[in-house]
């Protein structure tokens, strides 16, 4: 029985420990950017996203931090928070970008690539005849993956 309970205890902290880096992260991420008088935010974060040419486009002057969507899916009300959203109306794109603190990408990479399904359905009742991508930004790491868009069409 000990052990069971010191098993419970430790992950319970090990994910209260993930949560709150998490939040963290995305909090920290809410405020860089790039703008008119350059970078702005925190300047660890800002180095790791200036190693990654298209994830540098992406931080500009046409992307938002945090912007709510909502609507219908299916019958189904859906409501949620976009953690960052490129919209370039010249050329037809939008992008959005995800942000993923996991340090096993494979635990729940079925349920995000359903989340971006959600705002893909959602973003393509906005913004008609444009290109939609979708990708996840994994902080652990600050890769950037790409997720395709025959996963995002099938719910939409």
């Amino acid at each position: 029985m000990k052990t069971k309970l010191h098993e419970l205890v430790k992950n319970q902290t090990q994910l209260e420990y993930a949560t709150r880096a998490g939040l963290s992260m995305h909090a920290q991420m809410q405020h860089v950017f790039y703008g008119p008088d350059g970078w702005v935010g925190n300047e660890n974060i800002i180095l790791r996203i200036k190693n990654n040419p298209e994830l540098c486009e992406l931080f500009g002057l046409l992307s938002q931090t945090e912007v709510p969507i909502a609507g219908t899916i299916n019958g189904k009300f859906i409501s949620r928070r976009i953690d960052r959203l490129y919209v370039n109306n010249d050329t037809k794109i939008v992008v959005v970008l995800d942000y993923k603190t996991d340090v096993d990408k494979k635990i729940y990479y079925k349920k995000y690539v359903e989340q971006l399904n959600e705002y893909c359905a959602l973003l393509k009742q906005i913004y008609r005849g444009f290109n939609i991508a979708a990708k996840i930004l994994w902080l652990n790491d600050f890769t950037l993956e790409n997720i395709p868009i025959t996963d995002i069409i099938q719910s939409c």
